[in-house]
This record gives C-alpha cells, structure tokens and sequence, in this order.
C-alpha cells in the first residue's frame, strides 16, 4: 500500500480519466502510479499527457525506450517499473530473465549493436550523467537525431523521476519488498 491514499478513477477530473486507459495499456500495473501522482492533477496531466504525445510521435523506437527504462529501472533498484516494463519489452521482440544481463553483455536474446548502444548509454546517464565520454556521444550521433538523443536522454532521466516517485511513496511496494530480500 502506498504511503498515501489512492484516489478512486472516478473521482478524479474528466482529463485524468480520458487519459488513464491510454497510460495504463489496459494493464492494472502502472494505475497506483497513475492515482498517486493525480493528486497533483497538473502534474499527472502533463507528465503522463507528454509521454502519451511521445509515444505517439515515434521519435525512438518503443523497444529503445523499454530497454532504456528497464536498465535504468534496474540500475536505480525500481523492482516495480522493471516487473511492470519488461512485458512491454517482450512485446518489442525481447524475452529477457534478469536485467543485469542487458548491463553486463550476457542477456541471451539477441541484441542489435543500436540496442546494446542504448543499453550502454541508459546505464551511463542513470550512474554518472556528470562524466559521459564525448565517445559515446560520438557513436550515438552515428545511429540517431540529436532530436532522437534528446529524446532519449529525456525518456531515461524522467525514468529515474519515477523511479524515486515509486520508492518514496511505496508505489508498487509489495513488488519492491518482494525483492528487496
């Protein structure tokens, strides 16, 4: 149970409510997240709204977006993001039985060099955005935009906002002491 009351879909403004089906996917894993955060109404309207709009807008593949949020998930111990992320992983083409394979290389489901360069790239931004190598910059500019790495260094930083959100207020928490043992 969260630290804080989850407010009913009903009771919540006509906005909210148009928007939770489309940021739930028909799933119950992300509504406590949903609820929580629609305490503060303009920030639930906006922050779920944009990656609705995100989303839409196909400026990074889904399946680089969910091994970014997977791996930074990981890396920042969010169990809830990574159990309720890794069914829309697999929905990209990717099976995967323990994250840390992604970070380390060792991941048996077959991975493109761009996708092993996100997985490298999430992992720097999540453990130390202050010292990236130009290099790495230098690689991404070879498979995307600038616009595409924007949006991509956004989708992993907003990852980790979740993931402390998650943390914080114990969203999610019988999935975060489940494994915390």
């Amino acid at each position: 149970m969260p630290r804080v009351s989850v407010p009913p879909i009903e009771t919540l403004g006509s906005k909210l409510q148009d928007l939770f089906p489309r940021y739930t996917l028909g799933s119950d894993h992300f509504a406590e997240q949903f609820q929580v955060l629609a305490h503060v109404e303009p920030a639930a309207e906006h922050l779920f709204g944009m990656l609705m709009t995100l989303k839409a807008r196909s400026g990074i593949s889904q399946r680089h977006v969910e091994l970014a949020i997977i791996v930074a998930s990981h890396l920042n111990r969010c169990h809830y993001c990574v159990e309720g992320h890794t069914p829309r992983l697999q929905v990209e083409g990717l099976t995967i039985d323990d994250p840390q394979q992604l970070i380390d290389g060792t991941v048996s489901a077959p991975l493109s060099d761009t996708d092993k360069l996100v997985v490298e790239y999430a992992a720097a931004v999540t453990e130390s955005a202050e010292r990236l190598p130009e290099s790495l910059f230098d690689r991404l500019r070879e498979v995307f935009t600038e616009s595409q790495i924007v949006e991509l260094t956004l989708r992993i930083t907003l990852c980790g906002f979740f993931n402390r959100f998650n943390q914080a207020l114990q969203i999610g928490e019988s999935s975060t002491i489940a494994h915390a043992t």
